[in-house]
């Protein structure tokens, strides 16, 4: 409702059938964006105030993220224990290869005194089967090492995702603005509690500002996107300007105007809302009037 009253008033010309001198009248906007928090905790610092400039990414203000980084340095001693634990399999292992290397020795010792007719058979036979068992004895102990080896992999990469989680929580603990703008808007103050998804402040882009005027459907058939306007700010008594302006955008969707609005051309029950980009020379402000001639 509030929307129609407006487009109603914004259309009205002057009564006992004057013609205006405009082609269509709007209201400047920017495009804001409402900063929440994604962190819960007290916020430490918030230096930022109504009206100042944030630039992009640059830390504002700061949330409580002790509890975090203690449980980030318990994950840590966590994980540096696990990866301690580790198995040194050569040096496990050492043992029973040199049992084998031994036996594979002798066995060929046994072997020469055997085809000298020095030794018999039973002890070519004994320690043959000895190797084979050392060597089985071998293939259990890597294995089982294996899979020791790859149990505690496994248990400290799933540390270093919880380890991951936490600073990606820490970071969040963080206040940056995704933007770079002018604070119109500061919903929070250091010292409060902050929760996830709580507003902290409203930030816009005021260098660039758009002027949402409404065209009739026989005013939309000579205006296309990127066509050149003039844009007329209206500051109230004779304080008019006049700014180059860009169509920028042009509604898909017709909005309902009252029967009682008289248009600059004709009666009309349809109106589009377009979107006019102007580089604003500072004077230019949020909810300002302005008129476009094409």
């Amino acid at each position: 409702m509030k929307r129609i009253a407006y487009i109603a008033a914004t259309m009205l010309v002057v009564a006992c059938g004057k013609e205006a001198k405009f082609d269509a009248q709007g209201t400047f906007e920017a495009t804001e964006v409402i900063i929440s928090s994604e962190a819960n905790g007290k916020i430490l610092s918030f230096d930022v105030e109504e009206g100042a400039i944030v630039e992009a990414n640059k830390l504002v203000g700061t949330i409580d993220s002790v509890q975090l980084h203690l449980q980030r340095k318990q994950l840590t001693a966590q994980q540096s224990a696990l990866l301690g634990s580790r198995p040194d399999i050569k040096k496990q292992v050492a043992s029973l290869r040199e049992q084998i290397a031994k036996q594979t020795s002798e066995l060929r010792r046994i072997e020469n005194m055997l085809r000298d007719g020095a030794a018999t058979q039973k002890q070519y036979d004994d320690i043959d089967a000895q190797i084979k068992i050392l060597e089985s004895q071998l293939q259990a102990t890597l294995s089982t090492l294996d899979k020791n080896t790859a149990t505690i992999d496994n248990n400290s990469a799933a540390l270093e995702a919880q380890i991951a989680a936490l600073d990606d929580r820490i970071a969040k603990c963080s206040i940056v603005s995704p933007v770079g703008g002018t604070v119109l808007v500061k919903y929070a103050e250091a010292g409060e509690l902050a929760t996830v998804g709580k507003p902290l402040m409203k930030v816009a882009n005021l260098d660039n500002i758009y002027l949402r005027a409404y065209f009739t459907s026989d005013q939309l058939a000579h205006i296309n996107l990127g066509d050149e306007v003039t844009v007329v700010a209206d500051f109230g008594g004779e304080e008019r300007y006049n700014y180059n302006g860009r169509i920028a955008w042009i509604a898909s969707e017709s909005e309902f105007t009252p029967k009682t609005i008289q248009t600059k051309d004709s009666r009309a029950n349809l109106v589009y809302a377009v979107k006019i980009a102007v580089k604003n020379d500072g004077r230019l402000k949020i909810g300002l009037a302005g008129e476009v001639v094409l």
